[in-house]
């Protein structure tokens, strides 16, 4: 597949367009090959989601073997997540059409699917009325026709952690004694909420206690990040230097969606030899892109939650947001508040905490906070 800007900040089209996790790829491929199911753990932009369809591409190719990729993070309660993952299972079933209807007719004949037929591809897409006081014997008819298939099933579930937040009582202990029979299927649990993912599969007291290997992604390594992006930037007819390279890695903690996307805009741009001042440009297009979306979460937070928010950005992490040096510093409110700010941003995933302190979670939030004027 050849596409016209070869750096990809969604999607996946290819091994050629993904830059490295190999030892990553093959972990999981190992694990998935005996029969350990995974967790694979990552803040979000990292590239988890990329590593999963790399691991999925090259799953796909083997004889026998289907692939369902499923994002839950959209999902708000059990029957969100059985429309789901019927839709995404639909989609891997065998094909001509006539197989295709047959085989989700076998899961889904209590709830009727609807069937049409892409414009573009011609493959079936299917539709499911799944009401919530059903969806649980919708998910279980879901598992069963998966359990019931021929040959292998690998299935990633990404944003795993959202079942937790389901109004519905009791969802990981259904998964967890289902899914421990599925010999033939195997799982990749994917999660970017850490806290949340270590506490449903470290704790004794949750259903999925070590049921699982675990994999956590950190970032790519500069010289092998900076030779895939010289590459393509040299199939391009164009010259990468490692300056400017090196600049927006830093810039961003070598964080995969951030490089790829300043990269994406460099190329756009034509540069046959970007400078470093060329790519400061380019982020600050970049934050001038996202001042609407960014304006409007400020006019959502609580005027103590915004100074929290600038504070943390101006000094990039913070290890103790409530000691009286950063408040001072910053000239924030009483320490009450400060704590009232940091669950309540923490909760919205605007701020994240990592190991060595707070930081703001999109980092390009985090340098527009820096840069744009006080609304």
């Amino acid at each position: 597949m050849k596409i016209a800007n070869p750096f990809l900040t969604a999607g996946y089209a290819g091994p050629e367009y993904f830059c490295d996790r190999k030892a990553e790829t093959e972990k999981l491929i190992s694990n998935l090959d005996n029969d350990l199911n995974t967790t694979l753990l990552a803040p979000r932009r990292y590239g988890k989601t990329g590593l999963i369809r790399q691991v999925l591409h090259f799953l796909d190719k083997r004889r026998g073997v289907k692939t369902v990729y499923v994002d839950l993070y959209p999902t708000r309660n059990l029957a969100d997540f059985a429309r789901t993952l019927a839709s995404a299972v639909a989609e891997a079933v065998e094909t001509p059409l006539d197989k295709a209807f047959k085989a989700v007719s076998e899961f889904a004949r209590g709830f009727r699917p609807t069937m049409t037929l892409d414009e573009l591809s011609g493959r079936p897409k299917f539709s499911f009325d799944i009401e919530s006081a059903n969806a649980q014997d919708s998910l279980e008819s879901i598992l069963a026709y998966l359990q019931s298939r021929k040959g292998r099933t690998i299935v990633a579930i990404d944003e795993f952690q959202q079942i937790a937040d389901y109004p519905e009582k009791g969802v990981e202990a259904l998964l967890r004694s289902k899914i421990q029979f599925m010999h033939n299927v195997g799982f990749i649990f994917a999660g970017s909420r850490l806290h949340m993912m270590a506490e449903m599969f470290h704790s004794p007291k949750r259903p999925f206690f070590n049921s699982t290997a675990s994999m956590s992604l950190g970032v790519i390594n500069r010289e092998t990040y900076f030779r895939f992006a010289s590459e393509l930037f040299r199939k391009g007819n164009r010259i990468l230097p490692e300056a400017t390279f090196d600049y927006v890695y830093d810039r961003f903690e070598g964080i995969t969606w951030y490089v790829q996307a300043v990269m994406k805009e460099l190329y756009a741009r034509g540069i046959v030899r970007p400078t470093a001042a060329e790519a400061a440009e380019a982020i600050i297009a970049l934050l001038e892109e996202n001042t609407t979306n960014y304006g409007y979460i400020l006019s959502k937070c609580t005027p103590g939650a915004v100074e929290l928010l600038r504070a943390v950005a101006a000094e990039g992490v913070v290890a103790e947001p409530m000691s009286g040096d950063f408040g001072r510093r910053h000239h924030l409110r009483a320490a009450s508040s400060v704590r009232f700010a940091i669950d309540s941003l923490v909760k919205d995933e605007i701020l994240y905490r990592r190991d060595d302190g707070y930081v703001v979670y999109d980092r390009l939030f985090g340098q527009w906070l820096k840069t744009c004027q006080p609304l």
